[in-house]
């Protein structure tokens, strides 16, 4: 339960009050940016809270236990730091937001009402709906070593070791066509095979989408181009001549970590771990199983 603090409460117990809700929103760039439902600028602790007009939050839901609670903000994109360009780059998303009940007469009567972070965003028609998850959903986050056949490390990560900054590891294209939302086809990757930035990354590297990125599914060559098949939209500003640079893939393979990285002696998988069919196996069943041999 939350005490009000004194100033806050003697308010709230008078006969009217002069109340708004404020949010201040720090990106995981370090960015912090606040708004407020209020027609008019609001300070406290060295923020200013613009205001959002528009701007509104659903009925927050709280659980008890560990479920996760949390609640929409929907607003218009009427301010000029809350951009769709920066919506779609996913520059908004995991960011920490503070949730605050204030008196705008006097910001010195306040109360925190929640912390959250920015889930799911969806933009359409110049305007937004951003979901705010409880830190509670935190822990629906997997922890520790999976015991698997595959590498569980990220590549390029501390954990794997192998240094993406390498000219045989990442190259700079350009955007020669757009097919449609999800492929692309480039120029300037004559010196790549097919296939090798299959699960890979994609990042703008100029324009009004610079900072973008976006997962690479299937790395392809189609009539004489490299076509690039992405999980998701790159960004609405992806379009002919724009400039990227372009990261290799993992499948996390034993093989593909000793033959393509030479870096086998960092792998995070457990090759040798026999699989469930040599498990429940018995000697009458047909040979070829995996019998804890080397998976490559």
């Amino acid at each position: 339960m939350k005490a009000l603090p004194p100033g806050l409460s003697a308010h709230l117990a008078g006969t009217a009050t002069t109340l708004a809700t404020c949010w201040k929103l720090t990106r995981r760039d370090g960015l912090v940016l606040g708004f407020t439902d209020h027609d008019r600028t609001l300070a406290f602790d060295g923020q200013d809270y613009l205001p959002a007009h528009g701007l509104d939050a659903s009925e927050a839901v709280a659980n008890a236990g560990f479920a996760v609670g949390g609640l929409d903000v929907a607003g218009a994109l009427t301010s000029a730091l809350l951009t769709d360009s920066d919506l779609d780059a996913g520059r908004y998303d995991g960011a920490r937001v503070e949730m605050w009940l204030v008196n705008w007469s006097d910001a010195g009567e306040r109360m925190l009402l929640r912390v959250a972070e920015v889930g799911e965003v969806v933009r359409s028609d110049g305007a937004f709906r951003a979901e705010l998850r409880g830190l509670a959903h935190r822990l629906n986050v997997p922890r520790g070593r999976l015991f698997r056949h595959l590498c569980d490390a990220d590549l390029g990560d501390a954990r794997c070791g192998v240094d993406l900054s390498l000219a045989a590891h990442r190259a700079d294209a350009t955007i020669a066509a757009v097919v449609d939302a999800h492929r692309l086809r480039l120029a300037g990757l004559d010196a790549f095979p097919v296939g090798a930035f299959d699960g890979g990354r994609i990042e703008v590297t100029a324009g009004p989408a610079a900072g973008a990125t976006a997962d690479i599914k299937r790395h392809d060559r189609r009539d004489g181009l490299v076509e690039l098949d992405l999980w998701l939209p790159l960004a609405p500003q992806a379009a002919p001549g724009v400039a990227l640079r372009l990261t290799v893939g993992c499948d996390k393979r034993f093989a593909t970590c000793a033959e393509r990285f030479g870096n086998a002696v960092a792998f995070r998988g457990f090759p040798h771990m026999p699989s469930a069919d040599f498990l429940v196996g018995h000697p009458g069943l047909r040979a070829g199983r995996n019998t804890g041999d080397r998976l490559t």
